[in-house]
């Protein structure tokens, strides 16, 4: 099958305050470096938050397709109640926003712990959230898909992880954006990972880790990066594209070069 590439631009979010750039910049670089995507985040949207015809204007400008958007929550996803209701709030607005793009995703990030309590329990609000985001995103036109992480308080860190909240998830409604540099950090058999839950697969986050976790230019790693797309593209439900995001220290150093890098390691790799 043919396969699009797009950037995600967590690569410029996780440089903090060290970004003084803006979404316009984003698409300038992402658009320069070969893409032909790009996945936003509700924090880098910037001054385009409730301006998504001007948002779809300069996106054809640069050539670009709006692929997916990426949603956090400051509570993981993982507190009820008005927090819960908030989460929901919040998403609701975006699908609302991403209905403009068609095709777009709405992605959600991991369920994180971020108070003690019991884990179960945590991954129930979870899951209820997820469902009911799945909902609004039906109503919308929108799929919603799931991004699980291995950052700090990650609740979806190893394979275990993976089966117990996607056994609370209805397929039907929320999908699951797997990203092979969070996959290896929590289970270095990443092609177990992606096959034992292939048919939830929307599109890919492809980024790369050395044995130890630590994260690497793309194909500098550990992951084996045509075996994964190969699972991937026999997914039923793959959308086709193929989303970079890089968070070694060379993207610290120089964003739009390693970005423009990794553009290159994809072209090497025959995509």
């Amino acid at each position: 099958m043919s396969f699009n590439i797009a950037c995600q631009t967590f690569t410029w979010e996780m440089l903090g305050p060290a970004f003084t750039g803006g979404p316009d910049e984003l698409l300038a670089v992402i658009s320069a470096g070969g893409y032909t995507g790009i996945e936003i985040t509700d924090t880098m949207i910037g001054t385009y938050a409730d301006e998504p015809e001007a948002f779809a204007r300069a996106l054809d400008a640069r050539g670009l397709t709006l692929v997916a958007f990426a949603v956090a929550s400051p509570t993981g996803f993982t507190v009820p109640g008005a927090a819960a209701a908030a989460d929901l709030a919040a998403i609701r607005r975006w699908v609302d926003f991403a209905a403009r793009f068609p095709g777009a995703v709405v992605s959600l990030g991991s369920a994180t712990a971020v108070d003690d309590g019991p884990r179960d329990e945590k991954l129930t609000v979870a899951a209820d959230i997820y469902n009911r985001a799945g909902e609004l995103g039906r109503a919308a036109g929108v799929e919603i898909a799931l991004h699980p992480s291995s950052h700090h308080g990650t609740l979806l860190f190893g394979r275990a992880d993976y089966d117990a909240i996607f056994a609370l998830l209805d397929p039907d409604l929320v999908g699951w954006v797997p990203d092979t540099g969070h996959i290896l950090r929590g289970h270095p058999d990443i092609l177990d990972t992606l096959r034992a839950h292939q048919a939830r697969i929307r599109y890919l986050h492809l980024k790369d880790v050395d044995t130890s976790g630590t994260w690497t230019m793309l194909g500098e790693g550990a992951c084996d990066i045509p075996a994964v797309i190969d699972i991937v593209a026999d997914a039923p439900r793959f959308n086709g594209w193929l989303v970079v995001e890089e968070e070694s220290a060379t993207a610290g150093d120089d964003p739009a070069a390693a970005v423009k890098a990794n553009r290159a390691t994809m072209r090497e790799f025959g995509y």
